[in-house]
């Protein structure tokens, strides 16, 4: 029975199956992989660039027809669909564009030497297992800047996002990129592992679950392979005094139910000043009530379904956890009567580090709200857990508002704004939600070997 299936999760009917490889296709596609890289690492980075260059403009020509695809496949609005394609575009119009400076050989004090000089190479055939819930935008974080390089990409996605890995490919060999050097595979977790294994491969990226981390981690390690990991988030928003306590709520809700609160970089715990509590959770909760919960594709639906019932049914107990342990539930959290993967967004407060969702990641339309008595409680509850991945802090007085961002342990620290990803900065955790980093220049130093030439006369 095939593993990979496009499932709607606005009907729950099954559109599609696909066909895992078998053992023989594994090596075909690690041979050809390899045997591609030699070709593709001496293709000029200005020809790269030109091919990245027509994938975004691709991406730009098919935005609806795009962004259709994944609202049917994993549920996620249309309108947020766009805004994912746009991005994705942009980040291999950003590497089209800054790409062949960032290869640029760098020369050093010569130190006694006539010349001493830093190149930048590429390692080889990569292995990219992907997410689902942004489809196009993280295969764009990990594939641009590594085509960029000069490697190949041998890509596995999620199993759901059959139907729109097969449209990336299309849209990167159709630019020009050559069929080897970016194979998409329907591959099993032990037929990955194989490939992470075998000493052709050079790397791997994941971005998913702490459990398939530590797998793929532990893997990449035995080998001796370079893997870069971006795992799960909790992350801590913290409101200080001062800050528009309204705003603020209103901008929490937007995000915690953007893509049905899919988003690891999601706001998930926010902080409140335990003065100002009630206020901020009855702006939270009327927005949430607010929201039009649908079908993706109508345009006046706020919030889609999560992307299978399975995920809806466990976001549903962890609240019905957290409610049975103490939690208070303002409102929703329900699985919605209704065909499909829909539940009804839900708003807890009262949660204490004996409870379950104290720790655990909520990866559904449910916020997490604490009112807290100093802003340095909030920052030791903000770091009292395993994830770091980003966070933010909100207030008027911008110098005290950096000062408090300075002390979350997190890879991104925002300031009157959360979770901003653009092409040119960095994207990355520590603690549990990983290592690593994608995006600018830093995603373009992760899977290349940094060569030293130094000329003495003779």
């Amino acid at each position: 029975m095939a593993e990979y299936t496009t499932t709607n999760p606005t009907t729950g009917r099954t559109d599609k199956e696909f066909t895992i490889l078998d053992s023989t296709e594994v090596e075909r596609v690690l041979a050809q992989s390899h045997a591609a890289f030699a070709r593709w690492r001496a293709t000029a980075a200005q020809e790269r660039a030109a091919i990245l260059e027509r994938v975004a403009d691709a991406y730009d020509a098919r935005s609806q027809e795009l962004a259709k695809l994944i609202a049917v496949e994993m549920g996620k609005p249309l309108a947020q669909a766009l805004g994912e394609v746009k991005l994705a575009g942009s980040i291999y119009r950003w590497y089209a564009t800054h790409g062949p400076e960032l290869l640029e050989p760098e020369q050093l004090d010569p130190q006694g030497a006539q010349e001493s000089l830093v190149q930048t190479e590429p390692i080889g055939p990569l292995v990219g297992v992907m997410p689902w819930n942004f489809p196009y935008y993280q295969v764009a974080r990990f594939v641009a800047p590594n085509l960029m390089a000069g490697n190949t990409i041998i890509l596995k996605h999620a199993e759901i996002c059959a139907g729109s890995s097969e449209v990336m490919a299309e849209i990167l060999h159709e630019a020009g990129v050559p069929q080897d050097a970016y194979a998409n595979v329907f591959a099993s977790h032990d037929q990955i592992a194989d490939m992470v294994a075998d000493p052709r491969v050079r790397g791997v990226s994941l971005t998913g679950s702490e459990r398939a981390g530590a797998a793929v981690a532990e893997n990449a390690g035995k080998h001796l392979k370079k893997s870069v990991l971006e795992l799960g988030g909790s992350d801590p928003l913290i409101v200080l005094d001062g800050a528009d306590l309204e705003q603020v709520a209103s901008t929490v809700a937007t995000a915690r139910l953007s893509n049905a609160g899919q988003a690891c970089n999601s706001p998930k715990r926010i902080f409140v000043p335990a003065a100002k509590l009630e206020a901020f959770v009855g702006t939270v909760v009327a927005a949430f009530e607010a929201a039009t919960v649908g079908d993706p594709l109508d345009e006046s639906v706020d919030v889609g379904p999560l992307s299978s019932v399975g995920a809806r049914d466990t976001v549903v107990e962890q609240v019905e956890t957290a409610v049975r342990q103490g939690a208070t539930l303002h409102t929703g959290g329900q699985a919605l009567d209704r065909d499909g993967a829909f539940m009804q967004p839900a708003v807890l407060t009262g949660i204490t580090p004996e409870m379950d969702a104290y720790t655990e990641e909520i990866f559904g339309p449910v916020a997490v709200i604490y009112g807290v008595d100093s802003e340095e409680e909030a920052v030791e509850l903000a770091n009292d857990v395993p994830f770091g991945l980003s966070g933010s802090v909100w207030g008027t007085d911008l110098e005290h508002a950096k000062d408090v961002a300075d002390r979350l342990d997190v890879g991104m620290a925002y300031v009157n704004e959360h979770g901003t990803t653009l092409p040119g900065l960095p994207f990355g955790g520590v603690k549990r939600s990983g290592f690593g980093r994608e995006l600018g220049r830093w995603g373009m130093s992760e899977f290349v070997n940094t060569r030293l030439r130094r000329t003495s006369a003779a």
